[in-house]
């Protein structure tokens, strides 16, 4: 098995489940690719009891007959194929209580939604697995996990019937940090230069599974090319399987995503309204629920600013780069990457993504300007009074009464700061004071792949973050 990078906090969790006291059953949710799985599975590789994937798109009947399968595998003796998930639960209790040994026995149900099949009665069958017999012992540690994140919330943690309160520990497994990333890389053996690792993370984010797949002896357009715009792409078929393997009906979700997609900064719930042509009913708010709890947006609301003017953002890397390039497009052949430098379309997407590569990775920057220790809100900010749309890329807000005003810039050498350019910062600067009336000091911080070039407007800068900074 290839060895599990980062993710320390999650191991943490899971081995104090396993040395609790009592039973305990965890719900582990996360985008697809994002390495639930291979995170259970190597921490509990030689700990496990049963572990069992559910198929997609299967009946009843072959889910039954898979979990027999596994069964038999795992415990090496002949079971009976049940008919229902009562019976089928409770082949596997009868053979846990044979079992001598007083450790925890792990049983582990991967993208368990998928056993919910129409008419399967698997969730009441499980709530009577839980409540009348694993509940009732000290030694079992219940894994249920799925990508979709929708019916792990609404069916598990947030259950009104016998489930009710019955999640013991959830789990949200969140994409990795930059640095992480480039822990991959360094087990494949590939070898590349700050900004190479940023452009990567700006396609594909902190997905694992998506960075395994570059190719070592590639240079960053080479393996575009080969992921996304080749014949043979393994990422060309990932956004239908995605979208449509979480959401039942998930093509009003794709059009919110599609929506979101044309705002850097986002877009309130009023405006999404307008553009969707869509009701303001509970649809629209299940489906941004459902978006946000998958990681593929995310909710800005300044402090003291009305829910109402909440941003929602499109928050997930490799969606907003499919979105921009692959979307409605055949397979394009090689050298597809390197023709579009310097492309308005490839620089409107890099400015993009570079600030969500910024937001994604801002315990970095707190640290580089030695303020992690400090009570901070980070966030985005856009004006609602001012008709010139001032809007700041980010935001900090500190506890020690100053406010760094973050200008995010994603450039292939040094930022230069012309004088329209500081006046634009000027006059950011003082409609948020006007409008936030904050009457604390406010830094100006530029966050940069290179740096900035020194010249008479420089001197107003009073931080620099520049890429090599978010590792």
């Amino acid at each position: 098995m290839a060895k599990l990078v980062g993710r320390s906090e999650y191991i943490e969790v899971f081995e104090d489940l396993y040395k609790s006291d009592k039973s305990e059953f965890a719900a582990v949710y996360g985008r697809r690719r994002i390495g639930k799985t291979f995170l259970i599975d190597n921490v509990f590789q030689n700990r496990m009891t049963f572990s069992m994937t559910a198929m997609a798109n299967s009946t009843m009947k072959n889910q039954l007959l898979n979990f027999q399968i596994e069964m038999s595998r795992q415990f090496k003796k002949d079971f009976p194929l049940s008919e229902n998930w009562l019976k089928a639960l409770n082949q596997l209790a009868v053979e846990i209580e044979t079992m001598e040994n007083t450790s925890k026995k792990v049983i582990f149900f991967d993208e368990m939604p998928w056993l919910d099949s129409p008419k399967s009665d698997f969730l009441s069958a499980f709530e009577h697995f839980w409540n009348s017999w694993a509940a009732k012992r000290n030694d079992i540690l219940l894994i249920a996990c799925g990508s979709a994140t929708s019916w792990i919330v609404n069916k598990l943690i947030n259950n009104k019937g016998g489930l009710h309160n019955r999640v013991t520990r959830r789990i949200r497994v969140m994409p990795l940090p930059i640095s992480d990333c480039e822990k991959i890389l360094r087990q494949k053996n590939i070898t590349c230069e700050k900004y190479d690792i940023i452009s990567y993370y700006m396609a594909l984010g902190g997905v694992p599974f998506y960075w395994t797949l570059l190719k070592k002896g590639f240079s960053v357009s080479q393996n575009f090319d080969y992921l996304f715009f080749d014949e043979v792409s393994p990422l060309k078929d990932e956004f239908k399987l995605m979208f449509s393997s979480l959401f039942n009906h998930h093509e009003k979700y794709v059009k919110i995503i599609e929506i979101l997609s044309t705002k850097a900064k986002g877009l309130t719930r009023n405006e999404i309204i307008a553009a969707s042509n869509q009701n303001s009913g509970g649809g629209l708010s299940l489906i941004l629920s459902d978006l946000e709890l998958c990681g593929f947006v995310r909710t800005v609301c300044p402090p003291k600013s009305s829910v109402k003017n909440a941003l929602y953002q499109l928050n997930d890397f490799y969606t907003l780069f499919y979105l921009h390039f692959l979307k409605g497009k055949s397979n394009q052949g090689s050298g597809v990457w390197s023709k579009m430098a310097n492309t308005p379309k490839l620089n409107t997407w890099a400015g993009f993504a570079f600030e969500r590569v910024c937001l994604a990775n801002s315990a970095q920057i707190l640290e580089k300007l030695k303020i992690a220790g400090i009570q901070t809100s980070v966030y985005q900010w856009k004006s609602r009074k001012n008709t010139g749309g001032a809007q700041i890329d980010m935001v900090i807000d500190r506890a020690d009464n100053v406010i760094n005003i973050c200008e995010i810039k994603f450039s292939t050498e040094k930022f230069v700061i012309t004088a329209d350019y500081a006046d634009n910062i000027r006059n950011k600067v003082a409609v948020f004071r006007g409008e936030t009336k904050t009457k604390k000091s406010i830094f100006i911080t530029m966050i940069t792949t290179f740096g900035i070039v020194e010249n008479k407007f420089s001197n107003m800068i009073q931080n620099q973050i520049i890429a090599e900074d978010l590792f």
